[in-house]
């Protein structure tokens, strides 16, 4: 019964979740982002921001890519700044897990890392309820943050 009830509330209120985990790649100087990303609400997204009510994210058609949509919505949702200068994300590719679509990016030349400065505002135009939960790993446990509409932008330091 109270299996069912909850159930009935994830399907009338669904849950606006994206996760992005930064990793640092000492070996490759640069830090590894990996961005869990639910398809329908980024399609609702990308349709608003493109004004295309009819786009199909994962078959845009019309000489579009999956991946050059995803990069350029990206561009302007999700921004790094590393010990206090803009980091350039370079979109690698994506793949399709489950209901997720998952992106890989990359931050180069980064050697080390006393700060990090992370503004997330994916789906939050769409659904003002949306959490993106960031995880930065750098040299010791995983540090994390929750980012919302109300509150897009973050800063982590591993200073010691």
């Amino acid at each position: 019964m109270i299996l069912s009830i909850v159930l009935s509330c994830w399907l009338i209120h669904p849950i606006h979740i994206s996760v992005t985990e930064i990793q640092h790649n000492e070996k490759n100087k640069s830090l590894e982002i990996i961005s869990r990303i639910f398809i329908d609400d980024l399609e609702l997204s990308i349709r608003s921001s493109t004004q295309n009510a009819n786009l199909d994210l994962l078959h845009p058609g019309d000489g579009l890519t999956t991946d050059k949509l995803v990069s350029e919505y990206l561009r302007t949702h999700l921004r790094v700044i590393v010990d206090g200068k803009a980091a350039r994300i370079n979109y690698l590719a994506h793949e399709i897990d489950d209901l997720t679509l998952v992106c890989y990016l990359e931050i180069e030349s980064v050697r080390k890392l006393k700060s990090i400065e992370v503004t997330n505002s994916v789906i939050q135009e769409t659904h003002d309820d949306q959490s993106n939960l960031v995880h930065v790993t750098y040299g010791g446990p995983v540090k994390s943050m929750r980012l919302t509409r109300n509150k897009p932008s973050g800063k982590l330091d591993f200073e010691k």
